[in-house]
Order: structure tokens, then sequence, then C-alpha cells
């Protein structure tokens, strides 16, 4: 008798169907996956051969089977069913449609249907289900899934599992800093509480060769998450319907058209104590007092019991960033020197006290900067903000910029080589080759063609051209987001050179000493600001729009395998997440002040707003502003919104049910009640940690303490992520993962950009090249009258005199406003005076600033380039020992593999050989008698 699935052939509906979600596709070319066997040793029919357009209505099918219903058996911390023999592998639930408190009969019938096809179905390809109803809410029905022994076999080898052969001696972990073993050993976990796990040689699974593995508990040699994991294959791929000669299959559709509620694994037990169930192996405890605890934030991870609970793309993750933080501690350190250093050395810095001296700032009369109710100025009003901005701006600065540019080639090279021990260790080497096609993938694939490799016919979703139609839609909708967020930066331009004005004719004009928020509140400073803030605020806006757009346009293009669409969805948000989060910075950096003319013919942006100006100290300190508004901002939010978020969502649903909490309620309805993480939270996590890496990288020479800022957010972020999975979320479905996926080139190319970017910070936006070209060689004859090399007479050599009888409007302004009747003004500029023969023309300084400006990034790219290649070629991706151990465990397989099947081949042929002989014997002894 051969099995069949119960589909149901339904009238047309108005629910899930109408968007032609995933799950949809034309019966005659459904390519599914399907194991060659049942585990009652029945032979399932192949999805291509098996055209049913219909089964009847549902009373007339004799082959439909539901789960059968068991009572609550008062065992709260429980994984079994009711039998306490057959593991929980999976728990789906569903409101019972009898007991909806709703008008809709018919489609609540039709729901019951699907579901109860989808559940017979199940149990034909050999899960075994039993349901129970919920002890608080009655109308809600847990159907627990339970995988034998044999449909656990039979996909493991289909999905190409690597499963142990024999303990494996080599893997041997040495330290590099043995001699600081005291050390070390109070950041490890106490091995004592988490064991560490026992080594094996892997292959992938075969049944025809299980006795090879090294199988000494069936119970046990699947772990929790490889059970897991082979269960939602199944549920992923289980058919439910056919309506018009379509097919419906796959738990993600079932829940998301509402028919279950919810589809998850089982935590092991409470988080805050450990099971009184000796069967439990209380994991979920372990991790939460040694991991997520913040008694335990000084200590390592546990990463292998992390990638054994949660599976290894948790682990890989949690690995990544722990390595991260613990790099940031030398460039925080470094960092922080170099902070010091320019607070301890800013009352040394000659042209900031001739900012504030009352004989020279306070007699140097500026240059209006807008056009409209700006008055004259006079410099020492930005007395404060050059005080700080010599903290920033210091030879320091320079010292880190140059260091960072090295740490970050570090960082990158022995990250390579860390997660090529982990891809050992966690058995990833070869994951590629095991990468099974997404079902959504599979579910589109009815096109025809031949494999170029194989010559063989294969299926695939779309025709090249179609492929090529697909990648020009998917690519203008970036381009227009991105051209979106070019136009939001445009607007907070706009915004900036509006409120200047505003700013500028209602702060005072003077500057007293003694009003203490006059010395900080500048037009240029609340300008900046204000903009930082409105510019977070956007950027805030815009990325929840477009996380929405960046995963519509991902599932439109179709990639095969989860990896694919995760480097896809990963290559979309980070573009768009860079233009968002650096452009303004960008702009500060790089465009503020550098195209202004002079106050006789200022440039005009949009024709209509004259471009803004930056201090006479430059624009790195609002860089600095910037930089702090953002990156500060950004983490405060998010780990506001990663706490609290899912704490509130669970005291409510808790609250909900208040009037049951009396009751005792199992493990399956108490994580029911836990938030879903999602398929894509782990993306998140990874766009958060790249961002900011960007942040320490990009801007580092603006803002030295980036690192340590950095450093603190990250061993919180660590901490509270792994506080809401252990005691917020539900246990993740466990995924595989060889490494971090596209986020590595990703960071290649931000180290690459980086060392561009902080070479022109140091050149374009801060003034330490303008003010070594003042000490060197203009401070001294033939252009300077000084006999010494000094800083003296800095301010007044680099700027630059206008005569206010020059202006072109001189009404347009109301410029002798404020300060009295003047004759002349400064700009920030190097330029001839008036009554030169070219006058308002660039001098010879400024042509030496920028001869030395252009040498400077040179040199600099060029030195730091030569020293990150030169690292790059030295550093292995994969260390030697590495390399010999997965060479060793691939030889040792091999020959295990080969001698086991001698072993069985001299054991069958010595067989034959007696039943020949024997027959031989038989044949000719009545020839003898």
């Amino acid at each position: 008798m051969m099995t069949r699935d119960v589909l149901l052939d339904m009238e047309q509906e108005e629910d899930d169907d109408e968007d032609g979600d995933i799950g949809d596709v034309p019966a005659c070319n459904r390519p599914f996956l399907r194991a060659p066997t049942l585990p009652s040793g029945l032979v399932l029919e192949n999805f291509d051969q098996m055209v049913l357009s219909s089964f009847g209505t549902l009373e007339s099918q004799q082959d439909l089977r539901s789960p059968q219903f068991e009572e609550f058996n008062g065992k709260p911390d429980s994984l079994f069913f009711n039998d306490g023999q057959r593991r929980i592998d999976f728990v789906l639930v569903y409101e019972d449609e009898s007991r909806k408190e709703t008008n809709k009969k018919a489609y609540n019938e039709k729901q019951r249907k699907k579901r109860q096809a989808y559940e017979s179905n199940l149990i034909h390809d050999g899960l075994e289900l039993e349901a129970t109803r919920s002890v608080l809410d009655d109308r809600l029905v847990f159907v627990k899934v339970h995988a034998p022994w044999e449909v656990l076999c039979t996909y493991a080898e289909l999905m190409h599992i690597k499963l142990p052969l024999k303990p494996n001696d080599l893997k041997t972990r040495s330290s590099a800093f043995g001699n600081f073993a005291w050390f070390s050993k109070v950041l490890q976990v106490d091995e004592s509480i988490i064991k560490p796990e026992q080594e094996f040689f892997t292959a992938p699974f075969e049944k025809n060769r299980m006795n090879d593995f090294y199988i000494r508990d069936k119970d046990t040699f699947f772990n929790a998450a490889t059970r897991s994991r082979i269960v939602y294959f199944i549920l992923s791929r289980i058919k439910y319907q056919v309506r018009e000669n379509v097919k419906k299959f796959g738990i993600n559709k079932l829940v998301s058209s509402g028919i279950y509620k919810a589809a998850f694994p089982l935590h092991d037990c409470k988080f805050s104590c450990p099971s009184d169930d000796f069967s439990c192996p209380n994991e979920r405890h372990l991790l939460y007092m040694e991991w997520a605890h913040p008694r335990s934030i000084y200590k390592k991870q546990p990463l292998d019991l992390i990638r054994k609970y949660y599976g290894e793309k948790i682990g890989i993750y949690f690995a990544w960033l722990g390595y991260y933080t613990q790099m940031l501690v030398l460039a925080a350190v470094v960092g922080l020197a170099c902070f010091l250093y320019g607070y301890v050395n800013r009352n040394n810095c000659t042209w900031s006290k001739e900012v504030c001296d009352p004989n020279i700032g306070g007699n140097i009369i500026m240059c209006p900067q807008c056009d409209n109710l700006c008055p004259f100025w006079k410099l020492n009003i930005t007395c404060e903000s050059s005080q700080k901005l010599c903290i920033f701006d210091s030879f320091g600065t320079l010292v880190f910029a140059v260091f960072m540019g090295i740490w970050v080639t570090l960082f990158l090279e022995f990250w390579k080589r860390r997660q090529a021990e982990l891809e050992y260790e966690w058995d990833t080497v070869e994951l590629q080759q095991e990468e099974q096609p997404r079902p959504e993938y599979e579910a589109r694939c009815t096109h025809v063609v031949i494999n170029e490799i194989t010559q063989e016919e294969e299926r695939v979703p779309f025709t090249t051209w179609g492929k090529c139609i697909r990648a020009v839609l998917c690519a203008s909708a970036v381009l227009f987001w991105i051209l979106l967020i070019i136009a939001s930066v445009i607007g907070i331009i706009v915004y900036r050179l509006s409120v200047f004005i505003v700013f500028s004719a209602k702060l005072p004009k003077t500057f007293n000493g003694t009003d203490p928020i006059q010395k900080y509140l500048t037009p240029q400073t609340a300008t900046s600001i204000t903009a930082s803030l409105i510019s977070f605020v956007i950027i805030m806006i815009l990325n929840i729009i477009y996380e929405k757009v960046a995963i519509m346009i991902t599932n439109f293009e179709l990639p095969r395998t989860q990896t694919d669409y995760e480097n896809s969805l990963t290559m979309k948000m980070f573009l768009f997440q860079f233009v968002n989060y650096y452009s303004s910075c960008f702009y500060i950096a790089f465009f503020k002040g550098k195209f202004v003319g002079y106050p006789g013919e200022p440039v005009y942006w949009l024709g209509k707003y004259r471009n803004e100006e930056c201090d006479p100290g430059g624009c790195l300190f609002e860089l600095t502003t910037q930089l702090t508004i953002i990156m500060g901002g950004k983490a405060i939010l998010n780990n506001i919104q990663e706490v609290l978020l899912p704490w509130v969502k669970n005291l409510i649903g808790r609250c909900r049910t208040v009037s049951g909490s009396e009751k005792i309620s199992p493990r399956w309805e108490q994580d029911y009640h836990l938030q879903l993480m999602g398929r894509l939270g782990l993306f998140y996590e990874y766009l958060e940690m790249i961002i900011q890496f960007g942040f320490v990288t990009l801007f580092v020479a603006s803002f030295p303490l980036a690192p340590l800022l950095a450093l603190v957010n990250n061993i919180l972020e660590i901490r509270v992520d792994a506080w809401k999975m252990t005691t917020q979320y539900r246990r993740i479905v466990p995924e595989k993962a060889q490494d971090i996926g596209a986020w590595q080139p990703i960071m290649q190319g931000i180290a690459i950009l980086a060392v561009v970017t902080n070479a022109m910070i140091i050149a374009f936006t801060s003034d330490m090249i303008p003010r070594l070209v003042y000490y060197w060689s203009f401070s001294v004859p033939p252009y300077g009258n000084h006999t010494y090399y000094t800083m003296e007479g800095y301010i007044n050599n680099t700027l630059s005199i206008f005569n206010v009888a020059d202006f072109k409007n001189r009404s347009k302004g109301n410029p002798y406003s404020g300060l009295g009747d003047h004759i002349t003004c400064r700009y920030r500029d190097f330029r001839y005076p008036p009554g030169h023969p070219q006058e308002y023309k660039h001098n010879i300084y400024y042509w030496h600033v920028i001869a030395a400006k252009l040498a400077f990034i040179i040199v600099m790219e060029h030195i730091i380039y030569s020293v990150k290649f030169f690292l790059s070629y030295a550093i292995p991706d994969v260390s030697k020992i590495t390399k010999s151990k997965i060479k060793r465990e691939k030889y040792l397989t091999q020959k295990l593999l080969h001698e086991n099947h001698l072993k069985d081949m001299t054991k069958n042929l010595g067989v034959i050989a007696e039943s020949i002989i024997g027959a031989t014997d038989t044949s000719l002894r009545p020839k003898v008698e």
C-alpha cells in the first residue's frame, strides 16, 4: 500500500491565495525534495509524478489522520509527549476554529480543512503528533511534533548533515597566553559548570553506513538543535492544499495566513532556575547564569554551548561580536591616550589663545556669514569651541588615524583565522555543498533548462531574460531609495542654511565673557546641534520604511538559498544605511565651507542659499558633534528598544493571562507567550554592529573616543542580546552558517575607504596642514617676520581682509548693524588683501597649503596601504595548525570509512564464497558416492 498526501481542492478563496505568496506552484511543476524512504518502510510518491486535482470533500477522505488529544500531565518542564518517551521536537499552535468568537463560519471551516490536511500529511510523512489544549486559554491548541529515529536518519542523509564517526583526539586548543593562565582562568567559564563538548571526527550521514557512525544512544545521537532543524525542514515542505492545479505548502505560509498562530522549538527549561526533571539538560539555565547574567559580564562567552543550543548561525555571530569587542580594547586604549594627550596640551594651543585673547580675537571683526540679518561679529565669541577643537585637532589625531588604518587590517586578518578555526571545530568547512534551496525558491521552479556542467535537465524559477528584468527592476528600486535619502540630506542642508540666518539675528553679537550660555551657544553651534538632531530623527524614520522595501525587493529577486537571500538583503540594506547614516558626516567633512567664495562674491547653493562657512578653526569640531549625536543616540535608542520592547510585550502578554496564572502551565505554553525573534532578527544585529564599525573607522580622525564608546556599547550589547535570547524570545530554529557572509567583504571595503576618509579629514577638514605650513614656512623669512619657528601670528596670517565698500549690495544683510561702522572685516581664506594687484585672488600661502595637503594624502595613503597589504600577505587566512587538522581529519575520516567499507565487502565476499563452496560440495557429493 502506498501512502497519499491529503490535498484539498477547494473553491475560489479570498484569503491568503490572492497575493501570490510563497508556497504557490502548479502541481505538475513542483520539484519538491523528498526523502527516499519512510520510517514505516513505505515509499513516498514523487511530487513530480503526483497530479491530483481533488480528493473529494473532507468527509469522504478515508486516509485523513489527526493528532491524538491528550490532557496536560501536570509536568511544567517536561520536554516529552505524555508517554515520557518521545521528545518534543517542534510545537505548532492554532486557535480552535469551533471556539472562535467570530461570524466567519465558512472562512473558519476552510482554515480548519487546510490545517487538518497539513497535519494529516505530516503524519503520513512519518512525524508523530500529539495535541494538548491550553490550560490558560481553552481556545488554543498546542500540537507537539516528534520525529522518530527513521525519519531523522532519512532526512539527515537528504540534508547531508555531518554526524560523529569516532572521538577525535586531535582537536587540542592551545593558548598563546599560557604564561597568563591564572588571569585567563578568571575570564573563562568554569568547566565544572559548563563541561567542554567532546570532539568527534564527522562525516555526512548515510543510512547504509550507519554502523560506521558513533551511535551510543539513539536518543542523544541527534541533539536537540539538529532534531529541530530536521523537523523544520520537513514542516517547510509539506503540502496542505491543491487549488486549480496549484499546490500550497509550508509552515511559513500557514503561520502568515493565520491558520497557525506560531511554530517554534522548545526551550529546555526555565532560565531562572534548573528543572526538577532529571532528563532536562538545563542548558538554557546555564546560558542565562554564565552568559546573559550581569555578573558574567567580564567572562568570555561559552561559544560551544551557544552553538549547541542555538545552532552555528547564532554561534558565529556571537563569536564575531566577541572578537570584535576584544580587538576594540586596544583601539580604545590608544584612542583614549590620544584624547588625553590633546586634553592635557589644550592650554598650549597658541592659535586658540589668540582667538580668546581680547587684544587679538576681541579686536578682529569677522565679515557677515549670510546675506540677511547677519551682522559683523568678533572672533573671540568662538573661544570656547576653539579650545575644544584643540583637544581633537592635535598631533595625537594623526597618530591615531594611522594606527586605526593598521588596526582594522589586523582585526580583519586575525578574524579570518579565528573563523577558520570555528569552521573546523563546528564542522562547517564544506557547508556550501550541503545547503538546501529555500522552499520559496523551489516553489517557483517551473522552467526547464539544461545544466552546463551535468548536461541534464533542471528546473529554475525564471529564464535568463526574466532574471535580467528582475535585476533591472530591483536595481532601479534601490537607486530610487538612495536618491530619496540624498534628497533628505539636501533638505537638512537647506535647513542649515535657513536657520543659521535666524540664529545669527537672535543670538548675541558680542562676547562679554560673563554669560555662560553665550560661551557655548554660538550661531554655528546651535545650527550644528539642531541639524544633527533632525538628521538623526530622519535617519531612524527612513530606516523603518526602507527595511520593509528592501525585504520586498529581495523577495522579488528570489535567491536560491538562505545564504544567498541574506547576502542579497545585506548588500541592499547596507548600501542604504551607508548613505543614510554617513551622508551628513561626509557633507560636513568634505563639502561644508569648501566652496563659499569670499564676501564680495559668495557662492550660492541652488541659486538662492549662500553656502555655509566653517568656524575659523574649521569644521572638525562640528563633525565630532555630528558623530557623537548620531553614534551615541543610535546606541542608546537601540539598547532601549532591545531591552524594553520585548520585556513590555511579554509583560502585557502575562497580564492578559493573569486570570489563569495560578495554574501550572506546560513548557510549550510558557514559550508561546514569549516574543518571536524572526528569521531576520540576527541580520539586524549584524547591521547595527557594521554601521558602528563604519563610525569607528571612517571618521575616527575627528573623534578618537569612538572606539571607547563602541567598546562600552558592545560589552553591553553582548549581554543584552544574550538576555533577550535566553529570557524574552522563543527558541530560534537552529541554522548552519560557515561564516559571517556578506558582512566580511563589506568590512573590507570599509577598511579600504577608511584610509582615504581619515587622510582627507586630516588634510581638508582639520587645520593641521595649514598650521604646519605656517610653522615651517610662513612664520619665518622670507614670508614671516619671526626669527624662529613659532605659531604666534597664525590667526592673523590665515584670516584674509575684505573691504566693506566692496560689498556688491550694501543694503543686503545690513552689514553695518551690530558692532558699529567698519571699513574692513576678516574672513577665513587665503587671499590677497584689497589694493593688491591681484586683490581677492588666492595668495602664495594657499598654494603651499594645497600642495602640502595633496602630498600628505598621497604619502599617508601609500604608507598605510603598503602596511595593510603586507600584513594581509604575511598573515594567512587559515593558520598552519588548522590546515593540518583539517587535512588530518579528512584523511582519517576517509580511511575510516574506506576500511569499514572494505571490512563489509570482505565479510560479504566471505559469505558469498562460503555459499558457493557449500553449493559446489553439495553438487559434487553424489558423483563421489
